[in-house]
């Protein structure tokens, strides 16, 4: 008889913001990559990490950007500033280089750049853009950096990756027989929410392989959030969205808010030592079956995103695209 297991709860809800997470945490002495920094939700997870003393390092695509940011999170009392680092998630030379040029160990890399196009796009190896830059760049950034992230466990008794999803994953899992939009017709949301299930299974299977050198890796939700990451959107895409909202699928948050659960990940003792999650308003998701709709289970996370064998699967084809 298999027993189930409890769901992982901290006493945060929606309404907490990335401040009210941190309150009274310390963390000087951590080091820290967070992707997509410039900006909205990464931005805003910059911010609460250094204002709690961790060693910040803006992984950014705009330098001039980034270095705005980190000119306003100075101006903002931050006890160590961040630095900027120039990344580029959709080209495998970039990621390489920043890789190449990190010194030194890690205790928390977060996941948070992404992109939403209106058609199709391809980088420069000819793989479709969200796909390439949501997941592949980011397994590329992760498996690169492990190394350092395992000395950070030894140093500090642990070390973690958080990955941005979105309820977005609820319309799709991973075709692996066209994963590049090769055969079928292409649609932006579908080929969205494909990378954001990857991003989860990221986080199962980079704990199955790593948790043993102390690195955990989860998922989390940030929610409703109007970010520039909506710029893109087709016509198509704001009327869905327009739709989820009124149907009440979901409730715009505040950019503090969205990143609050992202810090839950990063930091709260409950996440500490355990990986493979999908968190949703500061708690861990519950799980729905694939057929589920988004209307019924707004706050669940489907089977497919957290299924360990397409998990290793997707390891596997991800390191043939990216280091073959």
């Amino acid at each position: 008889m298999t027993t189930l297991r409890s769901l992982i709860t901290t006493p945060f809800t929606a309404a907490d913001t990335t401040d009210d997470v941190l309150r009274g945490v310390d963390l000087r002495g951590v080091r820290v990559v967070v992707t997509g920094a410039s900006s909205g939700l990464g931005k805003e997870t910059a911010r609460a990490l250094a204002l709690s003393g961790a060693e910040v390092t803006m992984a950014v695509r705009n330098e001039s950007a980034g270095l705005a940011a980190v000119d306003e999170l100075t101006r903002a009392g931050a006890q160590a500033p961040p630095r900027v680092a120039l990344l580029d998630l959709a080209d495998r030379s970039s990621v390489a280089r920043f890789v190449d040029e990190w010194e030194g160990t890690l205790h928390l890399l977060v996941n948070n750049a992404g992109v939403i196009t209106r058609g199709l796009e391809r980088n420069r190896d000819g793989l479709e853009l969200q796909f390439a830059t949501n997941h592949l760049g980011h397994f590329a950034l992760a498996t690169g950096l492990r190394r350092a992230l395992a000395a950070g466990a030894s140093e500090r008794g642990g070390a973690r990756i958080v990955s941005l999803s979105s309820t977005a994953h609820m319309r799709a899992g991973i075709d692996f027989e066209d994963l590049q939009f090769e055969r079928r017709r292409y649609d932006p949301q579908i080929a969205y929410a494909q990378a954001k299930t990857a991003n989860s299974l990221l986080s199962v299977e980079a704990t199955r392989r790593w948790a043993s050198d102390g690195i955990v890796a989860n998922t989390v939700n940030p929610g409703g959030v109007a970010t520039g990451l909506q710029r893109n959107f087709s016509p198509r895409q704001k009327a869905s969205l327009d739709a989820a909202e009124a149907a009440g699928v979901f409730a715009y948050k505040t950019v503090e808010q969205g990143a609050a659960t992202t810090i839950v990940a990063a930091v709260r003792p409950e996440f500490a030592h355990t990986g493979g999650h999908y968190l949703d308003d500061a708690q861990e998701a519950y799980m729905v079956p694939d057929d589920a709709t988004l209307a019924d289970h707004p706050h669940g996370v489907k089977e497919w995103a957290l299924d360990p064998e397409a998990a290793e699967r997707l390891w596997k084809v991800s390191r043939r695209l990216v280091f073959d």
